[in-house]
């Protein structure tokens, strides 16, 4: 694929992985009104008129107003590329939020595995399931990241793996939780298996496929996260078995609590999150 013209949409952690992915053979704008660093000024709109690409590095809650302010300006055969791992004030996963907000008028995808950005910049090899809109859409974008240490595997299941990516940041406050409290390395494996099977259980009810939870986006992810001590939600579960509650937030907190308000699982399903 020759060099495309990218439009990347925050310049946290992610935004930072995703320039190092692909500066070296794509030209990258960056658009980030917090960033508290110096950014080279551009016009948003007029940027994303000329984007084969725009890489959402934001969370969920902004997905569906940045979607929706840019779809106008999209030419036909851009894609939409996304990462967010939570629902949004509406109880809506990452996918369902930036599709409704774009409206149908163009592609879309997300990426979703083990992909811890600090890896990345040093070029450790990371993983992804990439799940999208339409079989034109994968391909294109899987080439795009065609020589990077990103490597992606394409799965049929775009609303399961958004659930399951959703889920594991909750199931990593569990881990971290043990962590602290130095229950041991059995209670990991035990932890594994009993959200693993929860996971599955959830698959079912949400009409995802039965083997989505066995995916990068699933195992993989939760694995990554719920094990890794540079990860923010098993820092969480550690935080709060020692009952430090005064900053606890992140996208499975703010998960917990959404489900709850909306209902989105039955009890005889979780015991965790209802």
């Amino acid at each position: 694929m020759s060099g495309k013209n990218i439009l990347l949409l925050g310049y946290g952690e992610m935004g930072h992985a995703m320039e190092h992915l692909l500066s070296p053979t794509h030209e990258i704008a960056i658009w980030d009104p917090y960033y508290p660093g110096e950014l080279a000024k551009i016009e948003l709109e007029q940027t994303a008129t000329e984007a084969d690409f725009i890489i959402f590095c934001t969370p969920t809650a902004a997905l569906f107003e940045l979607a929706q302010r840019l779809s106008p300006q999209l030419s036909s055969d851009c894609i939409c590329l996304s990462m967010a791992k939570s629902l949004d004030a509406s109880g809506r996963t990452a996918p369902v939020t930036l599709q409704q907000g774009l409206e149908n008028r163009v592609d879309y995808a997300m990426l979703y595995g083990p992909m811890i950005s600090e890896e990345i910049m040093i070029d450790r090899p990371g993983f992804a399931v990439l799940a999208g809109s339409s079989e034109a859409c994968l391909e294109k974008t899987k080439t795009l990241f065609q020589g990077t240490c990103l490597k992606l595997k394409i799965h049929n299941d775009l609303h399961g793996t958004a659930w399951c990516v959703t889920l594991k940041n909750v199931y990593a406050l569990l881990f971290g939780m043990a962590d602290e409290l130095n229950l041991g390395v059995n209670m990991r494996g035990f932890l594994a298996v009993e959200t693993l099977a929860e996971m599955a259980a959830i698959m079912q009810y949400k009409n995802g496929l039965p083997e989505t939870p066995y995916t990068l986006a699933g195992l993989g992810d939760l694995i990554t996260t719920a094990t890794s001590e540079d990860s923010h939600h098993h820092q969480l579960g550690r935080s709060l078995a020692r009952n430090e509650r005064d900053d606890i937030s992140g996208e499975g907190i703010n998960t917990l609590s959404i489900i709850r308000q909306f209902k989105l699982l039955k009890k005889n399903i979780s015991r965790f999150f209802v």
